[in-house]
This record gives C-alpha cells, sequence and structure tokens, in this order.
C-alpha cells in the first residue's frame, strides 16, 4: 500500500522471491529462442517498461503512489532483534547500519553457497550445455525450455530477496530506485567480472562497488587542485570509465576479467595429473 508496508520480514521475503520467479517466468517464455545479446535487450527492455509502468501506477488506483514511491516499510524484525535500532552484544555497540550489514552479508553468502551447489547439479550441468550448445544438450534429453525457465526463475528471486532487503533497510521504495542504469551496472558487472563464473562475477561486483567511492573521493579534489572547481561531473566520469571499460573488455579480454576455467583445460590438467603417477605392474 501507498502508506506504507508492514508484513513481518519473514513472511515478505518469500512472497517477495515467489511474486519475482513468477514474474521471471512470464518474461522468459515468450524470449526463450533468443540468446546472446537479443536476449540481454530485452530483459533490459523490459525492466525499463516495468519501471515505467510501476511510476503510473497511481492512478485511477493508486497502488504504488507513483514516483513519491512507498514509504513507511518496517524495518526487518528477527526474533527479539529490532535491526532499526542499535544494539549491545558482549559490550560492544552494534549501530542499525551494521546490523543490516552482517545481514546482507550473511544473505550473500547464502545465495552464492545456492548457486555454488545449483553449478555442480545435474541442473547446473544442463545450464552448461545449453550454453555451450543448445542443439547438442536437446539431443542429449535435456527438457532445455523447462531447464531455462527454472533460471530465469531463479534468477529473478534472488532479485526479489534484494529487493525486499532493499525496502526494509530503506524503509521506503520507489519506481526511481531501478533506473535503466542500475540494469548496466549490474550487467557490467558479470561482464567484466567474468560471465558463468562465480568468483568472476563476485569480483566484479567489488571492484565496480568501490570504483565510484574511489572517484569521488580523488576527481573532485583533483579538479579543483588543477582548475579550480569541477570541470565534468564524477557521475559523468563513472559512466564514462563504466563504458570505457566495458569496451576494452569485449575487445581484449571477453571471457572477463576471471574467467570460468574451460573444460578442456579441466580435461588437460586431469590427464596431466594422471600421467605422472606411477604405473604398477
Amino acid at each position: 500500500a501507498p502508506n506504507g508496508l508492514h508484513i513481518p520480514f519473514l513472511i515478505i521475503v518469500p512472497i517477495a522471491m515467489a511474486l519475482a520467479a513468477t514474474f521471471g517466468i512470464l518474461l522468459g517464455a515468450p524470449t526463450l529462442r533468443l540468446r546472446g545479446d537479443y536476449l540481454a535487450i530485452v530483459t533490459l527492455g523490459f525492466g525499463e517498461i516495468v519501471r515505467i509502468f510501476m511510476n503510473n501506477l497511481d492512478r485511477p488506483v493508486n497502488i504504488t503512489n507513483g514516483p513519491k514511491g512507498i514509504t513507511g516499510i518496517d524495518p526487518v524484525h528477527i526474533g527479539g532483534f529490532n535491526l532499526s535500532q542499535t544494539h549491545s552484544i558482549f559490550g560492544f555497540q552494534l549501530p542499525s547500519v551494521y546490523m543490516y550489514y552482517y545481514l546482507f552479508v550473511l544473505c550473500a553468502l547464502l545465495v552464492i553457497w545456492v548457486c555454488t551447489r545449483l553449478q555442480h547439479s545435474r541442473i547446473g550441468r544442463a545450464w552448461a550445455a545449453i550454453r555451450e550448445d543448445e542443439i547438442a544438450a536437446k539431443a542429449m534429453g535435456i527438457n532445455t525450455r523447462n531447464v531455462k525457465l527454472l533460471a530465469f526463475a531463479m534468477g529473478a528471486s534472488f532479485g526479489g530477496l534484494s529487493g525486499a532487503m532493499f525496502g526494509a533497510f530503506q524503509g521506503f521504495v520507489s519506481p526511481e530506485s531501478f533506473t535503466f542504469w542500475e540494469s548496466i551496472v549490474v550487467l557490467a558487472c558479470v561482464v567484466l567480472g567474468g560471465m558463468g563464473h562465480i568468483p568472476g562475477v563476485i569480483l566484479g561486483a567489488v571492484l565496480l562497488a568501490i570504483f565510484p567511492e574511489f572517484l569521488r573521493s580523488t576527481m573532485s579534489p583533483l579538479q579543483h587542485a588543477i582548475f579550480g572547481h569541477d570541470i565534468v561531473d564524477t557521475e559523468v566520469i563513472r559512466q564514462a570509465l563504466y563504458g570505457l571499460a566495458m569496451v576494452i573488455i569485449m575487445l581484449y579480454r571477453s571471457e572477463g576479467l576471471w574467467p570460468a576455467p574451460k573444460h578442456e583445460d579441466k580435461i588437460a590438467k586431469l590427464a596431466k595429473r594422471n600421467s605422472k603417477k606411477p604405473v604398477r605392474a
């Protein structure tokens, strides 16, 4: 409701994940034939359509409050802990922002663990097979339609978890919080870090999270020291450098900074290891 959201956090999280997974399937169903750049364009376009749609759901019936957003979202309550308050644990004072930080880290580790388990499961191997050669995967008996829809649903559900945590932390959520640029940043994390490689994606996310803070602390003082005032806004420099980094990566290291190990390299390494073992008579 526009006037607030007062549902317990442990209830809103599964609801958010289920709704996000449902919309992920609805998006994935008509785009199953698309791959690569075309799929990225469609998903980015769909995200922008949803944002504009939500931005106008304040009339004739006010559902989202439009660009003003929904305020008064309850903070996270887990057991007897209200994460919007400062808590004393073993004599240490933990402010609210620290509590949320640890919760976010815990959820991130949980998602990484789930993704890693999925990657090494039968479903993960099916995803890898479809990525390499969808026709061959289908010939091997993999139901490519259902497996791809599951990938859409899983990815969207993690987005739903993040959205629920974002709303609880901010106490406010608006369609304007999720612009096209936010989607580009997420895409840049994946491309720069290494597509299909969980540690690579984490590396890309960490670098792109640190980079804006580094620019804010250096570019403005540097411009003041040289020109006496800001010539170019730091945000413009950040966007330009993001674009330049994407172009350089795609031209000279398309697999990313930390790519996934190739199956050929794994086989060669295993064969080399076996060749060093002494042969028993």
